[in-house]
């Protein structure tokens, strides 16, 4: 493979681009060098797609959104002992053009939309302090999202929030049922499903950023490798309304298609490009299937080569109609766990811990107070393997991360996890405020 990028927009500029991928090509060229073979796709000669949205956030004045987050603030700081509050709005639209030798050509328009939040409340002798954040997720929409979450209605419930965790109990370390709210549990998924099968990290092929996998190789572990319980459904997707990766057609000019990567707990399959997909041939042939990219190429800009980026990776719902509260009243012994907090994971997406925003101590199937200093432990199969309980369809929610870092030089792409409340028996929790 080769790369050229340029500013100049003119016939010489492409060519001189286009000579410098080529000498790069040749340059990168070995003699044991497997030959590159791309997956077909149709042609498709004039596309064009753009986000579903109602407001375009680049036409709200900048006075509006200053008002809606300082009235934002001001409702949060009435919250008893919250002293400090942070809000800000980001935006991305981004007009893409596609075009390759194969006469398709493409023009996108993409809209991403979030309001970052903190509330930090302080003790009154200032021993302490606690922080209520990660309250609204980023969606593939317009600024309407955000007038339709009512922030300046719900913030002083997040302020209170803040304010309660300062007179939580610390939680007595051991094995819980935990309970995990969506805006969670996507970013568990994202970092021990989502990236562990991303084709190349299993191939070896990319360990910058995220590492390689324990999902590898390919050979050894499609169709056999247990990844978790016969509950656990996993599917890749670029189409889900309101998602951040959702598309009309990824980098290689393919319409992405939803795919299983996860069946019935057992490894199905890897996110793919039209590079990557001929490197599993044997796999779809052996199952008749179509060799085909799932769509996940993607450049950040471009000046950035294209490579396998995730999709919107996702826990399917059960088919149970089964609420939050539901899972919690079935759970006699256990912590429910809500929003996204500090985590770690390896270089192969096996052993991680992960804390969260809000955590409630359940006994006898009802919340009997909250919590504070809760982290828990996990092998990622070992952890999957004990999922024994799924919210049903209108429990599903989408989350998502605006920036998930890969590749060297850097690129980041936005990506959105869809997953019911979901509940994991006998889970390792330890207290991250003791001090030895």
């Amino acid at each position: 493979w080769g790369f050229g990028a340029t500013r100049a927009l003119t016939s010489d500029g492409a060519a001189r681009a286009a000579r410098e991928a080529i000498a790069i090509a040749r340059a990168n060229r070995t003699d044991d060098a497997v030959r590159v073979r791309l997956a077909p796709a149709p042609v498709v000669p004039d596309g064009r797609w753009q986000t579903p949205h109602t407001i375009d956030p680049f036409t709200v004045s900048v006075q509006e959104k200053a008002d809606l987050l300082l009235r934002t603030n001001a409702e949060a700081l009435k919250a008893p002992n919250v002293r400090f509050v942070a809000s800000s709005m980001l935006f991305v639209k981004e007009d893409k053009s596609y075009a390759n030798s194969e006469g398709t050509f493409t023009q996108q328009t993409t809209i991403r939309s979030w309001m970052p939040f903190q509330a930090t409340a302080v003790s009154s002798d200032r021993t302490d302090f606690q922080q209520r954040g990660e309250v609204i997720a980023p969606m593939g929409r317009g600024y309407e999202y955000l007038l339709e979450r009512r922030p300046v209605e719900h913030a002083r419930e997040w302020g209170e929030q803040a304010s309660e965790k300062l007179t939580a109990k610390s939680v007595a370390p051991g094995r819980y049922d935990l309970v995990l709210h969506p805006s969670h549990l996507m970013l568990t998924l994202h970092e021990s499903v989502a990236h562990p099968t991303e084709l190349d990290r299993a191939l070896g092929h990319e360990a910058n950023y995220a590492g390689t996998s324990f999902v590898a190789p390919p050979e050894a572990v499609l169709g056999k490798l247990r990844f978790g319980s016969p509950l656990m459904n996993i599917q890749g997707d670029r189409e889900q309304p309101g998602s951040l990766a959702a598309i009309g057609w990824d980098d290689d000019g393919v319409r992405p298609d939803r795919f299983d990567i996860i069946r019935n707990g057992t490894l199905v399959d890897y996110q793919t490009t039209r590079e990557q997909a001929p490197l599993l041939d044997w796999w779809y042939r052996g199952r008749g299937a179509p060799l085909r990219s799932h769509g996940c190429s993607y450049a950040q800009g471009w000046s950035d080569v294209q490579f396998q980026r995730m999709p919107n990776v996702s826990l399917l719902p059960g088919a149970t109609e089964q609420s939050w509260e539901d899972l919690v009243a079935a759970t006699d012994r256990g912590i429910a766990i809500v929003n996204r907090g500090s985590y770690s994971i390896d270089q192969q997406r096996y052993n991680a811990q992960f804390g969260g925003q809000l955590f409630y101590e359940i006994k006898g199937g009802r919340i009997v107070g909250m919590l504070k200093d809760v982290a828990y432990q996990m092998r990622t199969p070992e952890f999957w393997g004990s999922l024994d309980l799924l919210g049903g369809p209108k429990s599903y929610e989408l989350g998502g991360t605006f920036n998930d870092g890969k590749g060297q030089p850097g690129q980041a792409n936005a990506v959105s996890h869809g997953c019911p409340p979901a509940r994991f028996r006998a889970v390792n929790v330890v207290n991250t405020g003791r001090i030895a």
